[in-house]
């Protein structure tokens, strides 16, 4: 007879077949890169990998999908490259070139038209995705580790190695508010919640800084400071806020060199579980569209599926031979582009 634990298993293993078939095809496009210079995607419920792209130019930092589902963006040294999700085709359908240096971040505005990234080079620069020509270039004078957007689609927030947050208005094509939490501390990370409300800066000496982002004004330059975690005693590697349909829940994962994924309640920031069973760094983690399951990579070669009701791993996706470094995700609905 299954014990109580694998039936547990078992179950949210169901449930995540379930949410894979009741989508289109692709249902859930799920990659990781690694420093074995190869890009992967999984199927997420076997664990199976089901394409290799191998990327002998540099380390692969980042990835991220199109809201659409028919892209990955891979971000490495110097360059970001474009692939296409649904061929077999190990070629890239575009390259971004303007960086001289490490791309440390890479997303997407919300209707798909144009990318954003963050570079050692110390710049920021929005492309035009169809194009690949960079329509706009911010000068962070440091090494820029981490953009996200708000979701206003109207600001970049950036983070750099010298511990500067600054935020860049669009609409002014300017830097309208920076702030410094630590001075000489490497701001590592930056989420900001689905609707606006809160923003999250991890850094180099383990701890997250978190503002509340006050509403009704027309851009986010009124931080609030709400509170101040030390999470870690060691390095902070990803902080990411859960998103919309995880409500009323909210959560904040944090990943870290201490082997661990913690998950704090973003209410008074009480630590909800730890996610152990790494031997090496975590690097990346990623939520699932309805914050029910999260994904992590680390220097074990290995990315993982946790369930987050449990705090358990309900799938290891193992094929690389080196330190997985990043992972995506998207399992939600495809989003048209204009």
């Amino acid at each position: 007879m299954a014990s109580p634990r694998s039936r547990s298993l078992r179950a949210c293993l169901d449930v995540w077949q379930d949410i894979c078939c009741k989508m289109a095809q692709p249902s859930v496009i799920l990659a990781t890169a690694s420093y074995d210079h190869t890009i992967r995607f999984w199927e997420a419920k076997s664990g199976r990998c089901y394409r290799t792209i191998q990327y002998p130019d540099s380390q692969v930092n980042r990835l991220e999908i199109t809201p659409d589902k028919g892209f990955l963006a891979a971000a490495g040294n110097p360059h970001i490259r474009l692939f296409d999700v649904n061929s077999n085709s190990p070629q890239p359908v575009i390259s971004y070139d303007s960086h001289t240096s490490n791309v440390m971040a890479v997303g997407f505005h919300c209707d798909g038209n144009w990318m954003y990234s963050g570079s050692g080079d110390g710049t920021v620069r929005i492309w035009d995705l169809r194009t690949g020509t960079c329509q706009r270039e911010y000068e962070s004078r440091a090494a820029v580790n981490t953009v996200v957007l708000h979701p206003n689609q109207k600001e970049l927030i950036s983070g750099d190695q010298n511990g500067n947050i600054r935020v860049w208005d669009l609409a002014a094509n300017s830097c309208s508010c920076e702030l410094v939490p630590e001075v000489d501390t490497a701001v590592k990370s930056l989420t900001v919640m689905w609707d606006g409300s809160m923003v999250v800066a991890a850094n180099n000496r383990g701890t997250c800084y978190v503002w509340r982002l006050l509403k009704g004004t027309q851009t986010i330059t009124c931080f609030e400071p709400l509170h101040k975690l030390q999470a870690y005693d060691g390095y902070i590697l990803k902080c990411l806020l859960s998103p919309e349909f995880c409500d009323p829940n909210r959560y904040l994962a944090t990943a870290s060199s201490d082997h661990t994924v913690k998950i704090w309640n973003v209410d008074g920031f009480k630590l909800e579980r730890t996610l152990v069973g790494y031997q090496r760094w975590v690097w990346d983690c990623v939520f699932s569209v309805d914050g029910a399951y999260l994904i992590t990579a680390s220097s074990d070669t290995t990315a993982r599926l946790w369930t987050m009701s449990t705090g358990e791993a309900i799938r290891v996706y193992q094929g690389h031979h080196k330190a997985t470094v990043c992972c995506a995700i998207h399992d939600g609905a495809e989003s048209a582009p204009s």
